[in-house]
Order: C-alpha cells, then sequence, then structure tokens
C-alpha cells in the first residue's frame, strides 16, 4: 500500500525518466491505471447522469492526449492511433445525438400523427444527420490534408520526455578517453579489473562509446550539442532488440579493481540483473543508452558488485565491407577544430578520385602498415605522448615513424570517416586474452585497455574496425630535415645617411619631447575635466530629455497657432493657448465649461475681455482681420506671464513642465478633474 501511495504521487515523473516500454518494472504503471480509472469512472458517470451526456467523450480524449504525453518520441502507428481515436469519439457523439434526435422525432409524431409516420420521419432525420456528419468529416479531412501538405513538419516529434532533463548526464563525467593511459600504467596493468563468465573467444567487452570531438578530447555528448550517445534513461526490465544483428551473448559480470560510473558490456542490452548487496540500489540507479549500448551507474561500480547482462553483439568487421559501402544517415555534432594535416595526409593515403568507401579502406589500411604502437611509459618503449587533442593527432601523421597507441590511431580513424562523410564513434574497451583450458571465465586487466572505431555505413549499419597496426619494433626516429629558406640579395641599396640631417632631426625631435613633456600634465588635466564635464552634462541631459521635450513640445504648439493664416484661426488658437496655460497652472475648470466661464474661474477683467473678444470672433459676421489676431495674441501673452505672478519658482517650473494640457481640450474633456 505504501508503494502504491507513492507511487500514484511520484511515478510519473520516473515514467519520463525510463526506456519504453516499462512492462510490469517496479511500479510504474501506477499512474496509468489510476488515470484510466478515473478517466473511466467520470466519463460513465457523465455520461448516466448529466444532461449533456456528449461532454463524456472530453474525458477519453484526455486520457489518450496523456498517454501522448507521456509516450514515446516514435511511436508505433501514431496517424492510425488518431484517426481512429477520432473516429470512435465522432461515431459516439454522432450515434448519440441520431440517438436522442430519433426519440424526440418519435414523441413530437405520436403527439400530432401516431406511430404510423413516426419510424420514417426517424429514417429521413437519421440519414440527415450521417449526411451532415459525412459532409463536415470530408471537409475536415481535406482542410486537413491541405494544410498538411502546405505546412508540413520541419521538426520531429517532440513529447514530454524530449524536454525533460535525465538524471543522470555524461557530460558531467570526465571522458572515459582522457583516463586510457592510466590503465597502462605498471600498478594498474596486471591488476584484475573484471572477471567474465561466457564469454567467447575474441569478443570485446565495451567501456563507453563517445561520438563527440571539441579538438581536445572525445566525449560521451557534449556541453554545448546534444547527440545521440550523451541521452541516457533509466531501463526498465527488458529492451526489444530483435532488429539489431548479431549474436546472443550471455555474460557474467564480477567487477573486481575497476571502479567508475561506466558499466561494462557487449553489444545491444536486451536484459540486465544486478547481484551482490547493493543490487537494488544498482538497478535504481542504472541508465542506458540504446543508440550506443553504453550503460552507467550513478552510484560508481566497485569491487564486490557484479551483473548478468543478455545483450545482441557484433564481432570486429572486415575492411572489406567498407569499400562498396556508402555513408549511413546519422547525425553527429558537427567537430569544430581538425588537425591541421588530417586533410593533406587523408588525400595522401587514399586518391581524391576514389570512392569514400574505397578511401576510408585505403586510409585505415595505411595507418595500420605505417604506424607502429608505444604508449611511452616503460623506459624501453619509444617516446609516445599521450593524449588525443588535435596537435596530437598532427603530431602522429607528421612524425617518422608514426607512433601512438589505440587512443591516438582510433581518434585519427574516426575523423577520417568523418572527414569522408561517414558517421563515426569511437569506442573504448578491454580486449581479454584467450581464456585457460578448461575454464569457462575471463580476467580482463588493466593492460587489456584498447579503443577502436565505429563506422556507420547506409546498408550494414554500424560496423566496428581497429585500425590500431600490429605490435612490432619500432625503427628509430628519423633526423628533421629543417628547411633552409635562402633570401634573396636586395637589389636597392639603403640611401647613405646624412649625418647633419640625423643631428638637425634629433634635435627637433627632443625639443618636441620635452615641449609634449612639458604641457602634458596641463594637457592631461584639461582633458580629464573635459571629459568629467561631457559625461556630467551627458548625463543632466538624460535626466532632463523628458522634460525638454515637454517644453520643446508647448513651444512647438503655441508656433503652429500662433503661425500667420487664418486670422480666425489664429484667434482660436489663441485663447486655446490661453486655456492651456491655466490647465498647467493648475486651475480646476468646469467640465465642458465656456470661455467665459474659464475666464471667470481666473479671475479678473482682461480674461473676460479676451474670452468676449474671442467669441464675437467667432460668432460675429463681420470678419477678422490679421491685426485682430495679433491683439488675441499679444493679450495671451501678458495673461501667460501674469498667472506666474505671487507664485514661486518652483509653481513656475511646474506649470512650464506640466502636461495637462495635453490631456485633454476644450470641448472634449472626460471629467477627471475634481
Amino acid at each position: 500500500m505504501r508503494e502504491l501511495l507513492a507511487a500514484s504521487a511520484l511515478a510519473w515523473k520516473q515514467l519520463l525518466t525510463i526506456t519504453l516500454p516499462v512492462g510490469s518494472y517496479q511500479t510504474l504503471l501506477v499512474p496509468v491505471f489510476v488515470l484510466l480509472l478515473l478517466g473511466t469512472v467520470s466519463s460513465l458517470s457523465i455520461v448516466l447522469r448529466a444532461f449533456r451526456p456528449a461532454f463524456g467523450a472530453i474525458l477519453p480524449v484526455v486520457v489518450f492526449w496523456v498517454g501522448v504525453a507521456f509516450g514515446p518520441e516514435d511511436p508505433a502507428y501514431p496517424v492510425e492511433r488518431g484517426l481512429a481515436m477520432l473516429s470512435v469519439t465522432i461515431g459516439w457523439v454522432v450515434w448519440l445525438r441520431w440517438d436522442r434526435r430519433t426519440a424526440a422525432i418519435k414523441r413530437m409524431s405520436l403527439d400530432q400523427e401516431g406511430a404510423a409516420s413516426s419510424s420514417g420521419e426517424a429514417r429521413r432525420a437519421s440519414v440527415r444527420g450521417f449526411l451532415a456528419a459525412g459532409i463536415i468529416l470530408a471537409l475536415a479531412a481535406a482542410g486537413g490534408a491541405t494544410a498538411t501538405a502546405g505546412y508540413p513538419l520541419v521538426n520531429d516529434r517532440e513529447v514530454l520526455r524530449s524536454n525533460v532533463i535525465q538524471p543522470f548526464d555524461p557530460r558531467d563525467q570526465i571522458s572515459p578517453l582522457a583516463g586510457f593511459r592510466r590503465y597502462l600504467q605498471p600498478e594498474a596493468a596486471d591488476t584484475p579489473m573484471f572477471t567474465i563468465h561466457g564469454m567467447p573467444a575474441g569478443q570485446r567487452l565495451e567501456l563507453a562509446t563517445m561520438d563527440t570531438y571539441d579538438g581536445v578530447v572525445y566525449s560521451v555528448g557534449s556541453d554545448t550539442v546534444t547527440s545521440e550517445a550523451g541521452s541516457f534513461t533509466r531501463m526498465p526490465y527488458r529492451l526489444d532488440q530483435s532488429g539489431a544483428g548479431g549474436h546472443l551473448l550471455d555474460l557474467t559480470v564480477e567487477v573486481e579493481e575497476y571502479s567508475g560510473v561506466w558499466a561494462p558490456g557487449s553489444g545491444q542490452l536486451e536484459e540486465i540483473t544486478f547481484t551482490g548487496g547493493r543490487a537494488a540500489e544498482l538497478a535504481d540507479n542504472f541508465f542506458y543508452n540504446n543508440a550506443t549500448g553504453t550503460g552507467a551507474v550513478t552510484l560508481s561500480l566497485h569491487a564486490g558488485d557484479g551483473y548478468r547482462l543478455t545483450s545482441i553483439a557484433k564481432p570486429l568487421a572486415s575492411l572489406d565491407l567498407l569499400a562498396t559501402s556508402l555513408p549511413g544517415p546519422a547525425s553527429l555534432p558537427p567537430i569544430p577544430v581538425l588537425p591541421d594535416e588530417l586533410a593533406n595526409t587523408l588525400n595522401l593515403f587514399a586518391p581524391v578520385s576514389d570512392p569514400p568507401g574505397v578511401r576510408l579502406v585505403q586510409a585505415i589500411s595505411t595507418l595500420k602498415l605505417q604506424g607502429y604502437v608505444s604508449h611511452g611509459i616503460s623506459p624501453d618503449e619509444p617516446e609516445s605522448r599521450s593524449g588525443h587533442a588535435s596537435d596530437r593527432i598532427t603530431q602522429l601523421l607528421t612524425e617518422k615513424p608514426m607512433v601512438g597507441d589505440q587512443e591516438q590511431y582510433a581518434v585519427t580513424a574516426a575523423l577520417m570517416a568523418r572527414q569522408l562523410g561517414f558517421p563515426a564513434r569511437v569506442i573504448m574497451g578491454f580486449v581479454p586474452g584467450q581464456p585457460q583450458p578448461g575454464e569457462d571465465s575471463t580476467t580482463i586487466l588493466g593492460g587489456d585497455v584498447s579503443a577502436w572505431v565505429e563506422v556507420q555505413t547506409a546498408t550494414d549499419g554500424w560496423l566496428s574496425f581497429d585500425p590500431t597496426p600490429p605490435i612490432r619494433p619500432v625503427p628509430p626516429k628519423l633526423p628533421e630535415d629543417p628547411t633552409v629558406v635562402a633570401r634573396p640579395e636586395s637589389a636597392v641599396q639603403p640611401p647613405v645617411a646624412d649625418p647633419q640631417q640625423q643631428e638637425s632631426a634629433a634635435s627637433l625631435e627632443s625639443e618636441q619631447e620635452e615641449d609634449d613633456a612639458a604641457s602634458d600634465p596641463w594637457m592631461a588635466l584639461l582633458l580629464r575635466i573635459a571629459v568629467i564635464a561631457g559625461w556630467t552634462a551627458a548625463g543632466i541631459l538624460v535626466v532632463l530629455s523628458p522634460f525638454l521635450l515637454i517644453i520643446a513640445a508647448k513651444w512647438r504648439r503655441r508656433r503652429l497657432r500662433a503661425a500667420p493664416g487664418d486670422p480666425l484661426r489664429r484667434i482660436s488658437g489663441g485663447w486655446q493657448e490661453f486655456e492651456d496655460n491655466v490647465r498647467d497652472h493648475g486651475y480646476l475648470t468646469p467640465e465642458s465649461a465656456t470661455r467665459s466661464e474659464v475666464a471667470q474661474t481666473v479671475g479678473g477683467m482682461r480674461p473676460l475681455v479676451l474670452a468676449s473678444v474671442t467669441d464675437r470672433a467667432m460668432f460675429s459676421p463681420i470678419e477678422s482681420n490679421a491685426a485682430d489676431a495679433d491683439r488675441v495674441w499679444a493679450s495671451v501673452r501678458d495673461l501667460r506671464e501674469s498667472l506666474g505672478v505671487g507664485k514661486g519658482r518652483w509653481e513656475r517650473l511646474k506649470a512650464l513642465i506640466s502636461v495637462r494640457s495635453f490631456d485633454r481640450y476644450h470641448g472634449l474633456r472626460k471629467g477627471r478633474d475634481k
């Protein structure tokens, strides 16, 4: 019961972070059962009890869309399922409406004409209903087809799990390939890392698959791009790998001295079962990437842990398969930095005129033919720098002889394949030795570490190849042959220096330097003062810019009103200017006030005279002239100055920058003043 209650509230989060289908794994299907139970009960309750039973179709649609939202990004038969849901829903609603309409017509017919005509009317009504429904469906289908053809989908299907941050992010871990040589150190090379039961001869144990290269390190995913190798989800009880080609592999892995988050496997995992004292904890914290076959445990594996896995594995492929192959369709993160000599070496190893597959075969074959293996750890080994950054790959391709180890050769082969258009990944793992006769277990040592490349072709999918050269004595390093660049002699001789001219130029320069040195402090001070003053003025202008804009707008409005033209318009504009000044000075005029009422609000005889003159000009049959307009504007200027008499500087400044006059004009007021 405790698990049931917890799963009802929390299992929906786990559903978004696990690979589908979940089967009967733990209690992850509890939210599904709860949703179906509530949806069914609620829908039936609406159908049987509500006045509008058609609303019962809403909850099944909601359940369907919740299933889509929590479902996979690439479901089986998505269009067919959607059409089936649409058909069932519309069919049920149409049948429900037809049934109610038939019952209503039957009752009406019985009341009016008797039972004889009810069946015929019901049939006609049902035919009309089905015809109308068919027409609506046909129009909807035609509109949907047209919209789909005109605006096709350009993005992949996105569901809730597409945007959920997974609990395990490989980008938080150091790339396993960056620690390649630590397995080869003397203290780790002969140390048992794993004991494997059931591993056939020649089978390799894969630690991690890396598909992102930033010019420094090959990693499982990247912090700037999202790749297939960087997407890990929780794994349910079992995965369906029927589409993966290969042979069935049943391994039992016992962890010895290995420690890390990466859980080694081989091929595409079908099922994994953890053993040991931490089995339940490890199972809850196991994450898997089905695209690359890489597993990880967030708690980190250490000595004493173990697991049994069933997978579908492929052996190493033959290079001959690449000769007639074309690049596969996988999309990998772009490579921002390529080694300098990679393209030149590739063109040298394989002619440009050959097909991509043939060029890749020739490039890998030449690496194995001309390359030598050295880890550079023991004193008797030739020098071989670790790492696989672009400068190290350039050194590998330019040195004579070519010396490196599996780390450098795998990265070089992968970069060459990417340069030729083939999707390629680097796999780090272990190549165990031959098991002892009569024993079914294989002990993997630290020195068994290796790296190889995985290339995708259009016909055979992902194929694994080992580009590492065979172990053989490394010849001595060839001496460097520096190229001496001969510089041609200049045909033009430099001019002969004139001692007197040099002395005069030197004296002028010294005098100029003394003058500049003497004036530099004052110039620096003046320049600093000018800069401070300029920035201060700019700041003041920014602060005062709204008020300056208000003053400029009022000045422009006054210019437009007083501009030469129709005297009557100038007189009307003069009164508007006076009324605006009245409002800016804080006078509250009555709503829809006449000119006389505005003048009475101000008080005094002069405003009343201005109002009378303006009224006479506006309503008198005698036309006004320019002199009348000039006198009105002179009176307006005097009245404007008189409005500020007796008021302080702050009051006059407030009237100057007031925006009350922009709010409303005479005859257009909205009554906000009280």
